[in-house]
């Protein structure tokens, strides 16, 4: 039998529940902004990626019914809904996927060590 065990570069399947939980997951290390509404932008580490969304840590005082603003170095303004919430951890569904080239680009750029 081998070892399934997948490395930091690998993606992986997601653990929450929801819809995101069937796209592939990849591990990345970003600091980049979010805002809800008109809020004040905020520094957040985005830690998880997929095609369809996201999981972000430190976004203070969030309202899973407003939709989340997130700017990540290098991409266009993107937008998504908070899909769960655990403490200051949120996971996210973006409004659209990403392309999957985009999706790969990020993966390999902003790759976890």
């Amino acid at each position: 039998m081998t070892d399934q065990t997948p490395t930091a570069s690998q993606t992986v399947p997601e653990a929450q529940p929801g819809p995101c939980a069937r796209s592939q997951r990849a591990s990345i290390a970003v600091l980049c902004e979010a805002r809800q509404g008109t809020r004040q932008w905020q520094r957040v580490r985005l830690d998880d990626l997929s095609e369809r969304g996201f999981r972000i840590s430190n976004l203070m005082n969030s309202s899973p019914g407003i939709p989340i603003s997130i700017r990540i170095p290098g991409m266009q303004l993107l937008s998504a809904h908070i899909r769960w919430q655990q403490g200051r951890t949120l996971g996210c569904e973006f409004t659209a996927p990403l392309h999957v080239a985009v999706f790969e680009h990020l993966s390999r750029v902003w790759r976890a060590e």
